[in-house]
């Protein structure tokens, strides 16, 4: 079987980055018995990892380089703010475990988007919180291999998404 619309794939790699000063570094390695999990053609991964992975069967290989631009951009100033600590109580309370740096909370915006902020900062003004991708401004170099690919069910098609092992459950 190939790689092809609606399949449902699982590949293991390594990825290291480029911030453009500093050469290529480690970022994260996602193990062949835990695989990254995801729907092709759905646009849930970057279109350039998606081109370098069509037609292939498991076992395959691949290795390719994708420029932040056509990754996750430019790191984008616009995208942080300062939120005050009041917005971050449960049941009325302070949660000191929420409230560390470093801690990345999954936010909604005044729209509904669903967002992942980070805490880069806690002073007297607020929560600082940063929104862009970890991966902003970065050039990514993946290396990896074709674990498993099936058909997508239907209910998988129509949400987006994979649904079971490694994917999302309702």
């Amino acid at each position: 079987m190939k790689i092809e619309k609606h399949k449902v794939v699982a590949v293991s790699y390594e990825l290291h980055v480029d911030d453009g000063e500093n050469g290529k570094t480690f970022f994260e390695k996602v193990e062949r018995d835990k695989p990254f999990y995801f729907l092709f053609g759905a646009g849930n991964t970057l279109p350039a990892l998606e081109d370098a992975l069509q037609s292939k069967v498991v076992g395959d290989t691949f290795e390719v380089f994708i420029d932040f631009e056509n990754a996750y951009g430019d790191y984008d100033e616009s995208k942080t703010a300062i939120i005050p600590k009041a917005n971050f109580k449960e049941n009325g309370k302070k949660n000191p475990q929420m409230l560390k740096v470093g801690k990345v909370i999954p936010m909604q915006d005044d729209q509904g988007n669903q967002l992942r902020g980070e805490i880069t900062k806690i002073d007297y003004k607020g929560v600082h919180m940063d929104f862009n991708s970890p991966l902003a401004g970065l050039d990514l170099y993946f290396q990896g291999e074709v674990i498993s690919i099936r058909d997508a069910e239907q209910e998988e098609i129509d949400h987006g998404h994979v649904h079971g092992p490694g994917g999302h459950h309702h």
